[in-house]
């Protein structure tokens, strides 16, 4: 239920219990030998008020779920010749920093013959050369990917119940509906795709109408006012293919994978740049090689403002996303090793697992004595709870720890979290593993902080004398300034592509976080959806829905409803969405559920479209299946000091298996099909979309 629909509710309730209030005030001056109707009224006027308490307890849990930040991020983790980005609301490009986390809005470019890697967790997608590309929405449950120009090669190995991932180009909206291998290519003047399904399935939707693609074939939709399109087997790999698989044949291999889960970005790096250990208090352990003497975690790296998290370390070690970012760290044996959390679906991604000296929270200016101030921080143990320094509930505190660590329990989390927030007792925080270790503690100006400048080049050796009179300066978190979202010393690029991304056109089906320009034919308000192209039949499907509604996207409100009978979509910043079929999977709306760590169904974000399931086709066209994620309670807003702390029930996150992903032989190992012969017929076209009740009935 949204918040406006309670507060509607719980009004109506008040209302109701005022009448009572009257009628009772009534009964007893007048009908005071009645004492027994008047009890029974009065346990009514009980039970309506009772529900009405717990109508307004929901409305702050809602608010809270949307503030909790989403709990994974993308990561540009491969560059080979030329890369840039562009963060979001920014307009310069600059050149790719590897380990900087990527989310909505950021662009990305490979320039000519370039090609880059992102994972967004266990999700790789490969860019050729001459790729554009933009996050239109990156969240729990939603990857929606503008390819602006040029080839990108997807492997979604794990496609939970409720998740949707979409890639959207100038002429055509295409929904992954499986795991499985995908290559989608546009031209630059936006007005051809090619679509490669090597195993999976998909949808495709446009120009008013939507088509089902199987796997084992080549589609091509051509035009954006109207949509012709061509199959026919898949062709064989070429040199971009064949590197593809390489890579995937490299995470596949990993040993790191037996420790790991796989939804952890950058585990697959982690072999060839440390060793594995048992260690007898916390278990496997990672143990990175050719460190500096006196190296510590979060050392040699730098700060950047990355919203809605806040100060995100950004570490420059080639292997430095996935220590950095989950997990913690320990000191054994006179040298630092990293201990992975459980192996879990979707772990909760963290900007940085630090605490910060003097106690004052994260980002805070503390003065160290001698004259020296600035910030200094240490890596949070194995036993210490991470509390972040950004709004979110207390069930995002619980699993963000659980997900990153096996020592702590949610009651230490729970105990924790109402010590530093409801209490606003903070200092405890110095009686963290690391807190007092001067060679675990990093302590840099606040310039360099601030600035996001190299850290270790600028950081300052502090005493124990000085990390125990370190005392907080301000009382806010430090903000940031314009140099603080890109790396200091990064250079300004001049790659770039030759229509800026922001202005290309785009079709979606899902309503998207930032905004992009509407292609001048391709909407749906130029005919209906139900009308045949040319020669081309009806869409089976019976058109979409002009008078539904587009799904809301986070804290983005749904448009208003037409007022009249005959009404056109309402348009964003110029970008038309399209409808959902009448009666079809309509995505839920509602706020951000980040706490979510398995993407059950039952939050906010997009649906895929009817013919999701929660199984994935494998090569064959058999279905394997996945085990559902578990399901989260709603979160909750951090209360203010001596507020009353509302009970936050805990599901424990689901833990993961090899099976669950996409893990398989690299698929050009198999002899690409003969070409038909001329006499062959053509292979049938993709058939179009059906409605949910005919998807059901061909499925069971």
């Amino acid at each position: 239920m949204s918040t406006s629909s309670i507060r509607v509710v719980a009004w109506f309730t008040w209302f109701r219990a005022r009448v009572w209030l009257d009628r009772l005030a009534v009964l007893s001056r007048g009908h005071s030998e009645k004492g027994g109707n008047i009890m029974r009224n009065k346990r009514s006027l009980l039970t309506l008020l009772l529900f009405v308490a717990a109508l307004f307890a929901a409305l702050p849990i809602t608010a809270a779920a949307q503030d909790d930040p989403p709990s994974r991020v993308a990561r540009l983790n491969y560059i080979q010749g030329s890369v840039s980005y562009q963060v979001a609301g920014d307009t310069n490009w600059i050149q790719a920093d590897p380990n900087r986390p990527l989310t909505t809005g950021d662009n990305l470019w490979v320039d000519q013959n370039s090609r880059g890697e992102v994972h967004v967790g266990s999700t790789a997608i490969r860019l050729s050369s001459q790729t554009g590309v933009s996050f239109l929405t990156l969240d729990d449950r939603t990857v929606q990917l503008q390819l602006a120009q040029g080839t990108i090669e997807v492997h979604l190995r794990n496609l939970s119940s409720g998740d949707a991932f979409e890639i959207d180009t100038p002429n055509l909206a295409f929904t992954l509906s499986h795991a499985g291998e995908y290559r989608v290519q546009t031209d630059p003047d936006g007005n051809s795709t090619v679509i490669v399904i090597r195993e999976g399935e998909g949808e495709v939707t446009g120009s008013g109408d939507s088509w089902v693609l199987r796997a084992g074939q080549q589609y091509t939709f051509n035009g954006t006012e109207q949509l012709s399109y061509d199959a026919m087997p898949e062709p064989g790999y070429d040199d971009f293919e064949d590197w593809c698989q390489s890579r995937d044949q490299r995470e596949n291999g990993a040993a790191s994978a037996r420790y790991v889960s796989r939804d952890v970005d950058g585990y697959y790096d982690l072999d060839d740049y440390g060793d594995w250990e048992s260690d007898p208090d916390y278990g496997n352990v990672w143990v990175p090689r050719a460190v500096a003497v006196g190296w510590a975690p979060y050392h040699v790296g730098h700060w950047v403002w990355i919203a809605p998290w806040g100060w995100t370390w950004v570490d420059e070690e080639p292997w430095g996303f996935a220590p950095f970012h989950y997990g913690r760290w320990c000191f054994v044996r006179s040298h630092w090793a990293w201990v992975p959390g459980p192996i879990v679906v979707r772990p909760v991604y963290a900007p940085a697992l630090v605490g910060f000296v003097g106690g004052g929270g994260f980002g805070f200016s503390v003065t160290f004595g001698g004259g020296f101030a600035g910030v200094a921080w240490f890596p949070l143990g194995p036993r210490d709870v991470f509390v972040p320094g950004y709004r979110c509930s207390p069930r995002y505190v619980q699993v963000v720890n659980v997900t990153n660590t096996r020592v702590i329990n949610v009651t230490q989390v729970t105990n924790m979290y109402n010590t530093v927030v409801i209490n606003r007792d903070t200092t405890v925080i110095n009686n963290y593993t690391y807190a007092r270790n001067v060679t675990a503690v990093t302590a840099v100006s606040r310039e360099t902080f601030v600035g996001a400048r190299s850290v270790a080049s600028a950081s300052v050796r502090v005493t124990p004398d000085q990390i125990d009179r370190a005392r907080v300066v301000d009382s806010e978190q430090i903000a940031p300034t314009r140099s603080s979202r890109v790396f200091a010393s990064a250079k300004m690029s001049t790659v770039r592509p030759p229509v800026p991304i922001e202005q290309r056109a785009v079709v979606a089906r899902l309503n998207p976080a930032v905004s992009r320009p509407a292609p001048v034919t391709t909407t749906n308000t130029n005919r209906g959806f139900g009308q045949a192209q040319g020669n081309q039949p009806t869409n089976p499907r019976g058109g979409f829905n002009n008078n539904a509604q587009p799904p809301a996207r986070g804290n983005v409100a749904p448009p208003a409803a037409p007022a009249n009978n005959n009404p056109q979509p309402q348009s964003r910043d110029g970008f038309h969405p399209f409808q959902p079929p009448p009666g079809g999977n309509n995505p839920n709306t509602g706020g951000n559920p980040s706490a979510n760590t398995g993407g059950a169904t039952g939050g906010t974000g997009n649906t895929p479209p009817a013919n999701r399931d929660n199984g994935a086709f494998n090569r064959s066209g058999n279905r394997t299946t996945q085990t559902p994620p578990a399901q989260t309670q709603p979160a909750q807003t951090q209360p203010q000091q001596n507020e009353q702390r509302q009970s936050v029930r805990f599901t424990p996150p689901v833990k993961a298996r090899d099976e669950m992903y996409d893990v398989h032989p690299p698929l050009n190992r198999k002899e690409a099909p003969a070409p038909p012969k001329q006499e062959e017929k053509r292979p049938a076209p993709p058939e179009k979309g059906k409605d949910q009740h005919d998807e059901n009935k061909r499925e069971h």
